[in-house]
């Protein structure tokens, strides 16, 4: 509420909790939406904006209004994040770079909790509580941090797989492992280190029992047919993951974690009708919780703690992304089929997220409770480092990306509307000529074949802007309207070309319709598929009934002047689609104006 003071004081607010909770709420968002206008990474944002309005400058925002409050928040926040990040993997894809992604969570762990451990003890002069704690703080690196930046760079598939399972898995790990820390140091004894040590395997087993029995029982029950209304599917798994995070967190605690990352994992490979209905739910509370916590954990941070810590706290920093993040991918990576140039780009990627900061403040609170010195400093340098980590990272990750070489062959990737067998056929031709594709449809089959062959999906309509912002389109070369709908694909090129300004737009045709013409896809600045107007429904039938198949012309020098040339009567554009020329590396989609050359290659259906 808002209390007056007088006419000469004006007013002032009154810093009760709910009021400090939509204020994060609000300036979380605000943040991320002038992030994505500046096109930097939004934790930077977000985490200069809850200093700005913290209690140390603006105090406008006061975390310490909350109490316990802020604790259960940061719960119910975590669970969300971690189940979405899990929900997104790829089992088949986690399978490919398994090793790596086992060895990095477990050898790579323990090189940065020793490595991070040394640096705080001997650049920081810390005792030796603080320095263990800081170690197996910054295990984590996070999906809240890493997604979004793989989102915005664009790295080669094996290459992202292996830094978000990093992130999901290493979140779980290096979170209960600090717990357990935490606990043996608070009243170190022989007693404590063998309790210790059988506390984390039952953390890891409770959590996956509990994990494994709520994934399972959320996929019966949204397959079976009527069990839960139309329209309550997403608010249903919502409840059920809070519920199986706080019931394996009764169990054993600290073990919710492991549970929520186990239960994603298995319903986000489950076949469920509407299941990116669900991701993309998952992914607006993640955006939305983000924002709260990063504001109001920053806010909750004492500038004064960060600037005691001086050039000695970004000596540590240092340490941590030039010698210890190096050597944990050394040992982690060793003996995997990741190349050299792979493995220092995810060397250079270790931002820290929010779990490390959630972890940190609770523990500036459990030491504190104990007696132990050193809380108020760990937190501080626990936000220096995510601070620093995720600047670095967010601000330099393409450039590192673009001299190591690892992203996807040509100039960009393509997103297509519309995962019909046509489109999949045109998906493998740019697939061999090393394009990177996406898929975007509403219907789940269409999806699910997509996936089969290995693609990348996103479930929901053309037309939607929350998917074509997770498109990240503007790193694609071109976008393809490819339905059996004019319209749709004449206006998603549209939206595509005006909105995300994207330069080459291309419209597939019915052959027969009315609705949308050549000249008005050529107004729009974009151009038509395969030349002009095709039966696109007869040519998605016959590969439904394996009556087509992809040939590689090549053209000698005495090629005609254009494709149109080659097929030049109604017969031939029966039975057979131009779909692409390739030249050199170059790949360029039929339209009425392409002109092959000798030597080019010419995939036709």
């Amino acid at each position: 509420m808002i209390l007056f003071a007088g006419a000469t004081t004006g007013f002032q607010l009154d810093h009760n909790a709910s009021l400090t909770v939509a204020l994060g709420l609000v300036l979380g968002i605000l943040g991320q939406a002038a992030a994505r206008h500046l096109r930097i990474p939004g934790i930077v944002v977000l985490l200069a904006l809850g200093v700005a309005v913290g209690p140390d400058v603006a105090g406008v925002v006061r975390p310490g209004s909350l109490g316990e409050g802020l604790q259960i928040l940061i719960d119910f926040a975590v669970s969300i994040i971690l189940f979405e990040g899990a929900l997104c993997l790829n089992v088949r894809q986690l399978r490919r770079e398994g090793s790596a992604i086992r060895r990095l969570v477990t050898w790579g762990a323990m090189v940065t909790a020793v490595g991070a451990t040394l640096a705080a003890r001997l650049i920081l002069e810390w005792a030796w509580t603080p320095s263990i704690l800081f170690g197996t703080l910054v295990i984590v690196t996070g999906p809240t941090v890493i997604n979004p930046l793989l989102r915005r760079i664009r790295v080669q598939r094996k290459v992202a797989t292996v830094l978000e399972a990093e992130g999901i898995f290493g979140d779980a790990i290096g979170a209960i492992v600090a717990v357990v820390a935490l606990e043996v140091l608070v009243a170190p004894s022989r007693q404590s280190f063998a309790l210790g040590a059988s506390d984390l395997v039952v953390r890891f087993v409770v959590g996956g029992l509990v994990g494994a029995a709520g994934g399972l029982l959320m996929i019966a029950l949204l397959r079976r047919e009527g069990v839960v209304p139309e329209g309550l599917q997403n608010v249903f798994t919502l409840a059920q993951v809070l519920l199986v995070f706080q019931l394996s967190n009764a169990f054993v605690h600290e073990s919710g974690i492991v549970a929520v990352i186990v239960a994603g994992l298995l319903l986000g490979n489950a076949k469920i009708e509407r299941a990116d209905e669900l991701r993309e739910f998952k992914e607006q509370l993640t955006v939305m919780f983000i924002g709260l916590l990063f504001v109001l954990l920053a806010a909750d941070v004492r500038l004064a703690d960060v600037e005691a810590l001086g050039v000695r706290g970004l000596l540590v920093v240092a340490a941590l992304i030039f010698v210890v993040r190096p050597l944990n991918v050394a040992v982690g990576t060793l003996g995997t089929p990741l190349s050299l140039r792979q493995k220092a780009f995810i060397a250079w990627m270790a931002p820290r997220g929010i779990v490390a900061a959630a972890v940190s403040s609770l523990f500036a609170t459990r030491l504190v409770d104990a007696g132990i010195e050193g809380g108020s400093e760990l937190r501080a340098m626990v936000f220096l480092t995510i601070a620093v980590t995720v600047t670095v990272a967010g601000l330099t990750g393409g450039l590192v990306a673009r001299a190591l070489g690892i992203r996807p062959h040509g100039p960009g990737g393509v997103l297509v509307l519309g995962a019909n067998d046509l489109g999949l056929v045109l998906g493998e031709v740019c697939r061999r000529a090393g394009r990177e594709v996406a898929f975007i449809d509403a219907n789940p089959a269409a999806c699910h074949a997509a996936e089969e062959r290995d693609f990348q999906v996103l479930y929901g309509s053309g037309l939607d802007e929350n998917l074509l912002v997770r498109a990240t389109l503007a790193s694609r070369e071109a976008a393809i309207g490819l339905t059996t709908n004019d319209g749709v694909n004449f206006t998603f090129a549209r939206r595509v070309k005006r909105e995300h300004r994207l330069t080459r737009v291309f419209v597939a045709l019915r052959k027969g319709q009315r609705a949308v013409t050549q000249e008005m896809v050529e107004r729009m600045g974009g151009e038509v598929l395969f030349g002009g107007p095709r039966d696109i429904e007869r040519w998605n039938l016959r590969l439904g009934r394996d009556q087509g198949r992809v040939c590689v012309f090549r053209f000698s020098k005495g090629a005609t002047s254009t494709i149109e040339d080659v097929i030049d009567d109604e017969q031939s554009h029966r039975s057979m689609l131009a779909i692409a020329l390739q030249r050199k590396s170059q790949l360029r989609w039929v339209d009425k104006s392409a002109k092959p050359r000798a030597a080019d290659l010419l995939y036709a259906l």
